[in-house]
């Protein structure tokens, strides 16, 4: 069975939904599942209708990467994101997923749209939602793990909001550091401006990235650029 339009549409129509009727997202997700045939939105994942980009971006993250993803909102960065930590924990390892940006039930939520679900992968995954998320706490956290975790952040904007914290540029060194010494997959979403879709370019650039300060995003080994369902993943080392 197919579906008649982008699985990247579909869950926004879910989202739409989820804030309207008040619903978890979860439920939402069923909701649109079934106006596709579907009896939930598990078995649409499972169907074999979608192929998420995280199935092929993740096998190509080698140790020691670390990952810009950008996108406009809606455009399923926070979902590929998710989508490489589960990758990685299927393959038998570790991952992280820190955001300052959901609570972890929706992280949960979430899950359910890369075809996966908490109880699955919690054993081998850790949702930290704090409020100190910054550079040198996900260091902490994340010290001693095994050679290959996903260590994902949601999303890059938030690490330099709060001036106890060291600027971006700086935590940002100090993440490509961790990633190259432990062999971690480091994937940092990030928000691209509100300009882009009048570019007329199919993909976002590097110089789409929103930033509140300047900062050298060369500092990232690879970006990632999502739109329309696609990605473009490029080397930058």
């Amino acid at each position: 069975m197919k579906i008649s339009t982008p699985v990247f549409k579909l869950k926004h129509q879910a989202k739409l939904l989820a804030r309207k009727s008040k619903l978890p997202l979860h439920k939402a997700l069923d909701i649109v599942a079934q106006t596709e045939g579907f009896r939930a939105w598990s078995h649409l994942m499972a169907a074999g209708s979608v192929s998420p980009p995280s199935s092929s971006v993740f096998g190509k993250l080698e140790p020691g990467v670390f990952v810009l993803v950008a996108a406009r909102p809606g455009q399923g960065k926070t979902l590929l994101g998710l989508g490489c930590a589960v990758e990685a924990v299927k393959a038998g390892g570790s991952a992280f997923h820190f955001t300052l940006e959901d609570s972890e039930n929706v992280v949960h939520s979430r899950l359910l749209s890369v075809g996966s679900d908490w109880k699955e992968v919690r054993e081998r995954m850790t949702v930290d939602t704090s409020d100190g998320i910054c550079a040198d706490y996900i260091i902490e956290q994340a010290g001693g793990m095994d050679f290959g975790t996903v260590i994902v952040i949601d999303y890059l904007q938030l690490l330099d909001q709060r001036r106890v914290h060291s600027d971006l540029a700086t935590q940002l060194q100090a993440l490509r550091s961790f990633a190259l010494a432990t062999g971690s997959i480091i994937v940092a979403l990030s928000q691209v401006d509100r300009s882009f879709p009048a570019s007329g370019r199919p993909f976002p650039a590097l110089a789409d990235v929103r930033l509140p300060n300047p900062v050298d995003l060369t500092l990232f080994t690879k970006a990632c650029f999502l739109q329309n369902g696609e990605a473009a993943l490029h080397s930058l080392a």
